[in-house]
């Protein structure tokens, strides 16, 4: 399967974007407190898994997760594996936190478990180049990196018909706005409990 560079800027037309992207206002957006917990395909951002495991996602949140249809990405997992490189083995926490990933990794359903295919891969780089672009981020704090895995979510989901849950408002507000055909559902995560 080859990569059409020359449909790909026709769809996305990076050169007409100009200017620098606001993040709307929240009545703006589509929020998970509005949502029925009965409706179309969800795709999930890793923001839905951390905050999950880290008991912060609010309970509008966890009733889509309940009664919607979740589908899954592939680079949501390599977000999540990336722990079993990153952290300290030595550290106290570290045993119980890679069991909770690995937990949460073999859960995830193989048919629901999506890879992004070339296509989307070189839509991606445009798409995140652009968002990098049109954020005046500064370069080498590793935005752009971050941007690439957000932009194929973001576009992941289009292909799936499904809507993303995210808890990453401004990016994934940046994304829709540049494909406002793509639905975001939006969360803010809930502040962390302390133990009893």
């Amino acid at each position: 399967m080859g990569f059409d560079l020359a449909e790909t800027l026709r769809s996305l037309k990076p050169g007409k974007h100009v200017g620098m992207l606001e993040r709307r206002p929240d009545e703006a957006l589509s929020w998970a407190a509005d949502e029925p917990p009965i409706g179309g395909p969800l795709f999930l951002d890793t923001s839905v898994y951390l905050d999950v495991l880290q008991g912060r996602s609010p309970l509008e949140v966890d009733t889509l997760l309940t009664y919607r249809l979740c589908h899954h990405s592939a680079v949501c997992l390599s977000e999540l594996t990336h722990a079993f490189g990153r952290l300290n083995p030595n550290h106290p926490s570290t045993k119980v936190a890679l069991e909770t990933i690995a937990a949460t990794v073999e859960d995830i359903p193989e048919h629901r478990l999506h890879a992004p295919d070339v296509t989307i891969w070189g839509q991606a780089g445009v798409l995140a180049g652009l968002l990098f672009r049109m954020s005046n981020l500064p370069n080498g704090e590793g935005h752009e990196r971050r941007f690439v895995n957000d932009a194929l979510i973001f576009l992941q989901a289009r292909q799936l018909c499904a809507s993303v849950l995210t808890g990453n408002v401004r990016d994934f507000d940046f994304l829709s706005q540049l494909i406002p055909s793509v639905r975001v559902i939006f969360y803010r995560a809930s502040p962390e409990q302390s133990p009893p």
